[in-house]
């Protein structure tokens, strides 16, 4: 997950507020200032002594010619945080960068320097650090690095079969978010092949909607985590954070809320993505639901052998939720 980095020296406690509120992961700050600032809220500090020393193993390095280059991708290398700052904002330096560590983080002026930074080579910067006291600029910048953080290649699979397969548990995730119609959770009995489970954000004559609850499946099952990891539903727990997708693949970072675990019917459903097999165990209910490929949910009871359903598929492989290059077969 991206770092957002508020650089707050001179700036004024309304945008120092703003930045808290929309999730900052760091205030850098005089160290002078900082019983002013954990007054606000409860957030890490980056704090600059006299000499402009950083704490939490940061350090600032002004990029001008190769040789200062050279010198912030051998901190990088030694394990320091390292925050870039060119003379004119320009990509090339953050490319050598970026290729040589994944601890850079750079200096922008708004989102769209934000935006760019955090697509650099793919993988992009670690962090970005912002400067202003724009409120709206730090809550695009916020946007941008805390939700907007994975974009997946979604297929479109075939379902093969559809089987009871009697009682289980199952795990109902409630997020602290709110999903929109065509988001929900990739669930799956193999990481290789997962399926995109809706969220409750619909109304039914027999509940409510739930629009921050996605009820998962199978205790057993996989689902994503950020940073490309996955994790067991049964090791969900408040505080957790899971990934969010739309049917696009476009995927955000949520928090877990509680994960209940109840006893249910459940039913098997398998499809196909040439030649390649997603399936999952699903609890057996009328709100329960799939995505369509065009976004429409339905529901697992009106799903048929022969319908298109979204789902993620990528080679076998997890070693404590991170994908490894190996030999692994699952049934």
């Amino acid at each position: 997950m991206k770092e957002f980095i508020l650089d707050a020296r001179g700036l004024p406690k309304t945008a120092i507020t703003t930045a808290i509120e929309s999730g900052v992961d760091y205030i850098l700050i005089e160290e002078e200032k900082a019983n002013e600032i954990k007054k606000l809220g409860r957030v890490k500090l980056i704090l600059q002594d006299k000499e402009g020393n950083l704490t939490e193993d940061f350090v600032i390095v002004k990029i001008e010619n190769k040789q200062d280059e050279e010198k912030a991708a051998n901190l990088a290398k030694s394990g320091k945080k390292v925050i870039v700052q060119t003379t004119d904002w320009t990509i090339i330096p953050l490319e050598n960068l970026i290729a040589q560590s994944p601890n850079i983080y750079s200096i922008v002026k708004d989102a769209e320097e934000a935006k760019t930074s955090v697509g650099i080579l793919e993988k992009g910067v670690r962090g970005v650090v912002l400067k202003t006291d724009n409120l709206n600029e730090i809550k695009k910048v916020a946007k941008i690095i805390k939700e907007d953080t994975e974009k997946l290649n979604m297929v479109k699979a075939k379902v093969v079969n559809i089987k009871p397969v009697g009682m289980g548990d199952r795990v109902a995730v409630d997020t602290t978010s709110l999903l929109k119609r065509g988001e929900g959770m990739l669930v799956g009995n193999s990481s290789a092949g997962m399926i995109l489970v809706h969220g409750e954000t619909e109304e039914s004559e027999y509940v409510a909607s739930r629009p921050f609850r996605v009820n998962a499946g199978a205790v057993h099952m996989y689902t994503r985590i950020p940073n490309g990891k996955t994790a067991y539903l049964s090791e969900l727990s408040s505080g957790k954070e899971v990934m969010i997708y739309d049917f696009n693949g476009n995927g955000r970072v949520v928090y877990v809320g509680r994960a209940k675990v109840e006893r249910r019917p459940m039913l098997l459903i398998e499809a196909e993505y040439e030649g390649k097999k997603l399936s999952a165990v699903l609890q057996n209910a009328e709100t329960i639901r799939v995505v369509k490929p065009d976004g429409t949910p339905i529901s697992v009871v009106d799903l048929k052998v022969g319908d298109e359903i979204v789902g993620y598929v990528e080679e076998a492989g997890r070693h404590f939720g991170m994908k490894v290059e190996e030999t692994i077969m699952e049934k």
